[in-house]
């Protein structure tokens, strides 16, 4: 069916509206750190808090007020695992990837990128991206925590 009347469009404008304004005050309460890309973990809790906004706005069958509580709780879960990770080692350690070297000197390190799943093309385009031209030009290239690729061009290199 194309429209069934003004009443679902209106209320998709009130409760975005106002899911809105609770999703903006809840973010600028819990900082900077809730909708970083560091890791993983971070990815998924702002995924988590746009598909909530979605069913907020087009689900009928949940309040405005369910919503709010869903987007406080998934907030309060990301400051609590963040939290929890700034101060036991073993926590951070359990919910935080490490930085993989995946170039040292100009040469890749075939059992590091088998183990992160990454090609020698995403090593080059990498490269590329820093300046350079080929994956002997870099001194190191670092998969980082949250999945980007950081290429250092060797200084002696041209």
């Amino acid at each position: 069916m194309l429209f069934q009347g003004w009443s679902g469009p209106a209320r998709t404008v009130l409760v975005g509206a106002l899911a809105y304004v609770g999703l903006v005050v809840f973010l600028r309460v819990s900082g900077k750190r809730t909708l970083s890309k560091l890791n993983a973990f971070d990815l998924v809790v702002t995924v988590a808090l746009g598909s909530t906004l979605a069913t907020i706005l087009l689900d009928e069958k949940v309040p405005l007020a369910e919503g709010l509580i869903a987007f406080a709780v998934l907030i309060g879960l990301q400051f609590l695992v963040t939290w929890s990770s700034v101060r036991w080692k073993l926590w951070r350690r359990a919910v935080r990837s490490e930085p993989a070297v995946l170039v040292r000197g100009g040469e890749p390190l075939p059992a590091a990128l088998r183990r992160e799943r990454i090609t020698e093309g995403e090593l080059l385009s990498a490269v590329r991206s820093a300046g350079g031209r080929e994956i002997a030009e870099a001194e190191v290239v670092i998969l980082e925590s949250d999945g980007t690729l950081t290429a250092i061009l060797s200084s002696s290199r041209g």
